[in-house]
């Protein structure tokens, strides 16, 4: 039976190996998933599970997580998302981030201006102030391909939805949050 999460962050405070044992048992695999949507690529999936085992390991303590799962998925997600990233530089990579990139391209275009780069953690808590406005589904299906990089198709089978249904509500939701983001002064 898997251990409870705050019995593994109990273990990551007694600074015990074990920690990384239980964290791997109970989320490996969802781990791996987060890491492969956005690269694709499985040796660079697993050493991006890794990565997140250790820098887990460095984080906690201080770091106390509300929702282990949540922090481990944020953490690979960022890790892959640095490894497409350099991947994409050398000329390859894969699986769901471009699409991804050129669906949120319409909404938020990237930006090198320092004020800019101040303004994406604000940014960051608009969209979540947003996304808690949204159906449950909407919301959902929302997360699930734009966090968690997941393909379309994916995401229609689990929501019993065909393939255009889905994509359409994608592009809905991102028609919505385009609005209140002009709204509230991060578009032009």
């Amino acid at each position: 039976m898997a251990m409870q999460d705050k019995e593994i962050i109990g273990l990551y405070f007694a600074r015990d190996e074990r920690a990384i044992e239980e964290t791997g048992k109970k989320y490996g695999r969802y781990l791996y998933t987060v890491a492969n949507n956005i690269l694709g690529v499985h040796e660079d999936s697993e050493e991006c599970v890794s990565d997140t085992y250790l820098r887990t390991w460095n984080t906690i303590p201080p770091t106390v997580p509300d929702v282990l799962r949540l922090f481990l998925a944020k953490i690979a997600r960022r890790l892959a998302i640095n490894r497409y990233e350099k991947n994409a530089a050398k000329k390859r990579g894969g699986g769901e981030t471009p699409a991804i990139i050129e669906e949120l391209e319409e909404i938020v275009a990237g930006s090198s201006d320092p004020e800019a780069e101040v303004m994406r953690g604000e940014l960051s808590a608009a969209v979540d102030t947003f996304l808690r406005t949204l159906p449950e589904r909407e919301a959902g299906i929302f997360l699930r391909r734009y966090f968690y990089a997941e393909p379309v198709s994916e995401i229609a089978k689990d929501w019993d939805l065909t393939v255009s249904n889905t994509s359409v509500i994608l592009h809905r939701v991102r028609g919505k949050l385009r609005s209140v983001l002009e709204k509230e002064g991060y578009l032009a």
